[in-house]
């Protein structure tokens, strides 16, 4: 008989929990994501007027819903300062045979750099497509000083990583790549660059926790765009990005008003905002360099819910599904209702490690991205057509309630997903 009544109670407990999620109506969701995507937000791309109209929206949307800063902020920015190269010139000599200048790239914050075969550089050799591309992605926000060597039968890989264009932090390591044939056993390489410092800006609000102040949830998405480029055919110049990501942004903001509404949270509630996503993901990453990981039980970052998934409606997926139980902790939470999560159908595209939950899951964190986006058919992916016209928004008002829901057991202390076990 007791079962019986344990049963009884945790259905009735997601029933109630189910339908206070109600809250989060398709109205209100509708106001946000048609107010962050509209023309007057030109786009949202980083250092632009459009951008920072976006932020002030934010901030009055976390304002209005009763969070707090962060200790020792007295406002919702997390405001910081990266390095942009706008020229360089370098030499590089491998075993005394000069190399084009053209054969290297360098991500580097320094106006100038030496590096012999004495410095304290890691050497990693590329050989093939795969181990190009996992390098990149592994050295992308690294610390350490790397020099990669790339073999000469991947120059098309190479000269499209030269003609990437990418800020940096100052302080972060530097991460110097060069097409060669050869394993040197000597080299001197120069590099002198012209740099340009520039201020960008995550919004964060937060939820103490009652019983669990300390331990940290996640809740966040990107709100940075592409801004305003060459018209399309119809005309149209704004990226508005409503798909990307303004509903994931959306998401955020109305699980901040739904959550402080409620004010159940033993964990605290972090909601973020991150901006430079489509530049390099810098907003993420300055974000996770100011939490200690082992404080952070989980990262739901929400990326693309607009659309249906492939699977059709009630319904997204989890990046790195197998790098943790944090995906069947949200399926077991969500097991009375129309709704299922499914692993990543698109782990060729490595979409673990390509958006704003990767710093903090290389670092051990169960930091995963929550998506509905058909990677392979999306049709108005970085396209001035993403606009709120395209949007299934009844549709997406469920998902938002579906990850408050899942995230239930986690924020109330209940459950701790495993860490992530990077291979």
């Amino acid at each position: 008989m007791r079962s019986l009544i344990v049963t009884g109670f945790l259905i009735s407990s997601i029933y109630v929990h189910s339908q206070s999620l109600q809250d989060i109506s398709v109205a209100e969701v509708s106001r946000i994501e048609k107010t962050l995507a509209s023309d007057s937000m030109q786009g949202r791309k980083v250092y632009t007027a459009g951008i920072e109209k976006a932020a002030a929206f934010i901030a009055n949307e976390f304002r209005e819903a009763g969070l707090k800063p962060l200790p020792g902020s007295n406002d919702f920015t997390q405001t910081f300062e990266i390095v942009d190269p706008l020229s360089a010139e370098a030499t590089v000599t491998l075993d005394g045979i000069s190399v084009d200048k053209k054969s290297m790239v360098a991500f580097s914050a320094e106006s100038s750099v030496t590096i012999t075969q004495n410095d304290q550089y890691k050497k990693v050799l590329v050989k093939n497509s795969t181990d190009f591309g996992t390098t990149l992605f592994k050295y992308m926000d690294a610390d350490e000083n790397v020099l990669v060597l790339v073999d000469t039968s991947l120059k098309k890989k190479f000269d499209r990583l030269a003609g990437f264009h990418m800020p940096q932090f100052k302080g972060r390591g530097n991460r110097i790549y060069i097409l060669t044939s050869i394993n040197p056993r000597e080299y001197r390489i120069v590099l002198n660059q012209k740099i340009h410092k520039q201020q960008l800006t995550n919004m964060v609000g937060i939820i103490p926790g009652k019983s669990k102040p300390d331990e940290y949830v996640i809740f966040s998405a990107h709100y940075d765009h592409l801004g305003i480029g060459m018209p399309d055919e119809a005309g149209d110049s704004i990226y508005n990005g409503a798909n990307d990501d303004a509903s994931g942004t959306t998401a955020v903001l109305a699980l901040a008003r739904y959550f402080s509404k409620t004010h159940n949270n033993e964990r605290t509630l972090i909601f973020a905002t991150f901006t430079a996503e489509e530049i390099g993901e810098f907003g993420s990453a300055y974000f996770s360099r100011n939490f200690n990981p082992d404080k952070v039980v989980a990262m739901l970052n929400i990326e693309m819910i607009g659309t249906e998934s492939k699977w059709g409606k009630n319904s997204a997926y989890i990046t790195g599904f197998d790098k943790s139980d944090m995906g069947l902790i949200l399926q077991k939470n969500l097991g009375n209702t129309p709704f299922k999560f499914y692993p990543d159908p698109y782990p060729e595209q490595q979409l673990f490690l390509r958006s704003d939950n990767a710093t903090l899951a290389k670092l051990g964190v169960p930091a995963h991205s929550i998506s509905t986006s058909k990677m392979d058919v999306e049709k108005y992916y970085h396209k001035q057509g993403d606009n709120v016209e395209t949007l299934d928004l009844n549709n997406m008002t469920e998902i938002i309630r579906a990850i408050g829901l899942s995230a239930g057991s986690i924020i109330s202390g209940k459950d701790t997903p495993t860490r992530v076990q990077m291979e």
